[in-house]
């Protein structure tokens, strides 16, 4: 971790033994000229903080027993001191290196006065070529969907084949889809951590400990760690479950400065359908929907009311506020504008209860559910799939013949020239007759531009992904509603005054396109509703 700021003691040492005090020598190394050197020096330091100043005079440095400097030892040892200034190396005491022939005490050695500095440089010049190449090789590995990380996501470990590729571990895995399923079904975050630990479930952090792995972190406050929401949701949002794997989001400045800072998320390492996904991407994306969405708690099912973050005002698009009364010894629970409630004359109540709300949104549900599959298999019984492959050959047939026009005029376009070189054509014709000609030249390349827009549809529309429609299936006969059908399928519940409802899908633009072309094919003539 970086150092804020350092507790910085100052040694100076004048010997008497070593000539120090002959001549010029004296004054250079004088000990008011060497803390002069050295106050000077950090003055401008902000992050070093003089702690203390120690002065060793007459003594030699070919031994470290000197009063002054065994007490700035002591700071040392105590913690009061982390950093200590000296003008030179040899102020300080004897320094021998092995593998580079340098010894402080041979003065008869004047190269190393040279040398060293020289392999200091070098080795730090070693050091971060060594650093650079690492995180080269690091990003490569990143952004080839390679696992470079110490520690497998929970509910993730390393194939023991090669330890570069993650797959799913059964045990964690089947926790982790059990908390995406319980947020789906509207439990709370706090509910879910409860359940866990009341299921003796390993925390993530006690998994792994089970698992023989060495693990730190500093979340640890309790001997056996528990789950808590927060690690809950941790898990809910991470996008690694539906196969993205997300690395390098973290990094150090350089190879000297080891505190980690958060990187741009534009230059994190994201690779999509890596590996083996727990939950499939739709689950992952309705989970963090019911994540955004408003869960308050039911008290008595520690779950989110069943229609909070969905029933909204026809009218003012404020949420619907559940509330409860009692009469006659029984609650009744329904639900009124939040703009009503807040302020008075806002908006209108727009009051229903309960019951009544849920009933209706179940019957509407089912129809739009029923309508939407009875549409899709209008469309794939009338081999729509033929019918926009013959329209993908079309739109070629016409790209060709346009880009049969743009070559003829380009041969026009030389033999006119030709013929105004040579005089048959005067300039004014010439003129006249390459305006027309680039125009028709201009329109043919238009609608090529056109037709290509073109097949891109109709290629997209070959390609389209229905698994969305996997969703709508599996829940054709639904007779109760549930939270987990809602954050499944709806998008909102619009309620309206006079207590009708509107209920606009989580994937409406699809739904209404399918219910269109449905409906374009029923209205078209019987000889066109198929090609053969």
């Amino acid at each position: 971790m970086k150092q804020s700021k350092y507790k910085a003691a100052v040694y100076v040492r004048l010997s008497k033994e070593d000539g120090d005090l002959d001549g010029a020598k004296a004054e250079s190394n004088s000990i008011s000229n060497q803390k002069s050197l050295i106050m000077n020096f950090l003055k401008d330091k902000k992050d070093i903080e003089v702690v203390s100043v120690h002065e060793d005079d007459g003594y030699s440095g070919s031994s470290f027993d000197r009063p002054a400097f065994q007490d700035m030892m002591d700071e040392v040892k105590d913690g009061r001191v982390n950093c200590i200034v000296v003008k030179d190396l040899s102020r300080f005491g004897r320094f021998i290196a092995i593998n580079d022939g340098y010894d402080s005490a041979d003065v008869s050695d004047q190269s190393s006065e040279i040398v060293i500095p020289f392999k200091n440089l070098m080795n730090d010049a070693y050091c971060r070529d060594i650093s650079v190449k690492i995180r080269s090789h690091l990003e490569v590995k990143r952004q080839n969907g390679e696992f470079v990380g110490s520690f497998c996501p929970y509910g993730y470990r390393k194939d023991k084949d090669n330890h570069s590729v993650i797959v799913p571990d059964d045990f964690a895995a089947h926790v982790v889809r059990d908390i995406f399923a319980w947020i789906k079904e509207g439990k709370s975050l706090d509910n879910i951590s409860r359940k866990l630990n009341e299921q003796g479930v390993p925390s993530p952090m006690e998994y792994k400990n089970g698992n023989g792995q060495r693990f730190r972190t500093s979340f640890k406050t309790h001997e056996q760690t528990r789950w808590y929401p927060v690690a809950v949701r941790r898990i809910a949002t991470n996008p690694v479950y539906m196969g993205v794997l997300i690395q390098g989001r973290y990094t150090t400045p350089n190879h000297k400065i080891k505190q980690m800072v958060l990187k741009d998320s534009d230059k994190w390492a994201v690779v999509p359908n890596n590996h083996k996904p727990i939950v499939s991407e739709r689950d992952f994306m309705v989970v963090q929907k019911a994540l955004s969405m408003d869960t308050r708690t039911d008290p008595k099912h520690d779950g989110v009311y069943m229609l909070s973050g969905f029933a909204v005002c026809a009218d003012c698009g404020n949420s619907m506020t559940r509330r409860v009364i009692k009469a006659n010894g029984r609650c009744y629970s329904y639900y009124v504008c939040s703009a009503n409630k807040k302020k008075k004359g806002c908006c209108s109540p727009h009051r229903i209860r309960e019951d009544v709300l849920l009933e209706r949104v179940t019957s509407v549900l089912k129809e739009m559910i029923d309508t939407l599959l009875d549409a899709d298999e209008i469309v794939k019984s009338a081999g729509e799939e033929k019918n926009h492959r013959y329209d993908m050959d079309i739109c070629m047939e016409r790209i060709k013949e346009n880009e049969n026009e743009i070559n003829r005029y380009n041969k026009l376009l030389v033999e006119v020239f030709e013929d105004y070189r040579e005089g048959v054509v005067d300039r004014d014709d010439f003129r006249i007759i390459k305006e027309s000609f680039e125009e028709k030249k201009k329109l043919a390349e238009k609608a090529i531009f056109v037709l290509q827009d073109e097949m891109q549809s109709i290629s997209d529309r070959i390609n389209r992904d229905d698994s969305w429609l996997d969703a709508f299936r599996e829940n054709k006969n639904i007779s109760e509603l549930s939270r987990a059908i809602l954050v499944e399928l709806v998008q909102s519940i619009k309620v309206h005054e006079d207590g009708s409802i509107e209920v606009v899908l989580d994937c409406e633009d699809r739904y209404q396109e399918i219910i269109d072309r449905a409906d374009k094919i029923i209205s078209a003539p019987i000889e066109e509703r198929s090609v053969v």
